[in-house]
C-alpha cells in the first residue's frame, strides 16, 4: 500500500509518517498543494492524506483537480478548522473521511485501514486466497491458520499480489506499489523478495508463478 501525505506542518507529517511506515505502509509526503497535485497526476496511491490549509493550493483546489481527473483513490481530508461548511465543501468534492486537528494517530490509523478496504471494495480487513489468510488490521499472514512469519517487505509484496490475486502483477507496478520516492530498488531485488516469499507461503494449492518478462501472478491451483 503506498500513501501520499500532503501536510506543511513538518512535526506532523513526521510522526504521519513514523506511525504508518511503521505499521507497513510505503508512504511519501509533499508539504504544498501544487506539489501534491503534481505527484497525484504522475504517481498512482492507495490513499491520500491531505490538509486543506496547504501553501500555493487550497487543498481543496488539490482534491477538486484530482476528481477532475477521474481519479478514485481515497481522500482522507485534515484540517484545523472542523466547521461544517469546510466538511460539506470536502466531502461534496469527493473526500472519503475528514479527521480535524488535533487527532489521535491510532484513530488515523483505523482510518487508514478502513479507506484502504474500501477502496479495494470490501468492508473486511482479512483477504482470503484458499489456505492463505492475510489480516491488513495486524498485517500478519497465516496458512491453514498458521501465523507464517514474514518481513514487512514480505507482508507489502503479499499485499500487492492478494489484491490482484489471478492478475498479473508487472515489476513495475511492485515497485510503484512498494517503494517510496528515492528509495532504490531494482528488478533483481524484486526478484529475491519473491523468491523469499515463496519459500514461505506455496504451500499446496499457492503458488505465485513467474511470466517470463512480464511480471507475477499469486495462483491457487485446481486439483
Amino acid at each position: 500500500m503506498r500513501i501520499l501525505i500532503a501536510e506543511d506542518d513538518q512535526v506532523l507529517a513526521d510522526g504521519l509518517l513514523r506511525s504508518l511506515r511503521g505499521a507497513g505502509y510505503a508512504v511519501d509526503h509533499v508539504a504544498t498543494g501544487s506539489e501534491a497535485d503534481a505527484a497525484l497526476a504522475s504517481h498512482e496511491f492507495d490513499l491520500v492524506i491531505l490538509d486543506l490549509g496547504l501553501p500555493r493550493l487550497h487543498g481543496l483546489e488539490v482534491l477538486r483537480k484530482l476528481r477532475a481527473r477521474g481519479a478514485s483513490v481515497p481522500v482522507l481530508i485534515l484540517t484545523a478548522a472542523d466547521s461544517v461548511e469546510q466538511r460539506v465543501k470536502g466531502l461534496d468534492l469527493g473526500a472519503d473521511d475528514y479527521m480535524a486537528k488535533p487527532f489521535s494517530l491510532q484513530e488515523l490509523e483505523a482510518r487508514v485501514r478502513a479507506l484502504t478496504r474500501r477502496g479495494l471494495g470490501t468492508a473486511s480487513s482479512v483477504i482470503k486466497h484458499g489456505p492463505l489468510t492475510f489480516d491488513a488490521t495486524g498485517r500478519v499472514a497465516y496458512i491453514n491458520d498458521q501465523m507464517v512469519e514474514l518481513s514487512a517487505r514480505e507482508i507489502s509484496l503479499l499485499e500487492v499480489l492478494l489484491q490482484r490475486a489471478g492478475r498479473l502483477v508487472s515489476k513495475d507496478q511492485l515497485v510503484a506499489r512498494l517503494c517510496e520516492w528515492g528509495e532504490e530498488v531494482s528488478n533483481n531485488a524484486i526478484e529475491v523478495y519473491i523468491h523469499r516469499l515463496r519459500k514461505k507461503i506455496e504451500q499446496g494449492p499457492i503458488r505465485i508463478a513467474t511470466v517470463r518478462g512480464l511480471g507475477y501472478c499469486l495462483e491457487k491451483i485446481q486439483n
